[in-house]
């Protein structure tokens, strides 16, 4: 009971953050910050495919909502949770995943997390841009504007890794 209601306090953190916070910024270059795939990430090792692709559509639909963007947060997101449990199938540990830990830098490792955190991130924001621009002869904007926003993005990630979800590594 306790998981449920931190994760869905979890769920309105992120929701308030990208509608009211970071889809205000305007930070140039076509970069955008997106923290969404954040919450698909840490929820626990062992959710089902199809509960994260049902959270991830919930909660991209709910920005989209907000955001004016007509199903690409939801499309993403679902992209991201669809990936999820085959990426972290490629990148397991030999003796499997520790059940008491979540996918965070703090519990997995920097390593671990940024590559596989890097993997799905870059894939949902690839989708993401392709269909918002949805032309194959604006290559070099959708690249832009995925380099740029990888960057503005990791920057506000890294900084929650650190802070928030390093609780463990105090005590």
């Amino acid at each position: 009971m306790k998981n449920i209601i931190t994760y869905s306090a979890l769920f309105g953190l992120f929701f308030c953050l990208q509608v009211f916070v970071f889809n205000r910024l305007e930070i140039g270059f076509g970069a955008q910050i997106f923290i969404l795939p954040l919450f698909l990430m840490i929820l626990p090792f062992e959710t089902n495919v199809f509960g994260l692709m049902s959270l991830g559509f919930l909660l991209g639909i709910s920005v989209d909502a907000f955001s004016n963007t007509f199903g690409l947060n939801a499309s993403s997101l679902v992209l991201f949770a669809y990936l999820r449990p085959i990426v972290f199938e490629s990148f397991r540990p030999r003796e499997g995943y520790d059940p008491l830990k979540i996918p965070t830098a703090s519990d997995m490792g920097w390593d671990w997390f940024l590559v596989v955190f890097g993997i799905l991130f870059v894939s949902s924001l690839l989708w993401y841009f392709v269909w918002e621009i949805f032309r194959f002869a604006e290559l070099l904007l959708i690249l832009r504007n995925l380099f740029m926003s990888v960057l503005a993005s990791a920057v506000a990630i890294s900084i929650s890794q650190f802070f928030f979800f390093n609780e463990r590594k105090k005590k």
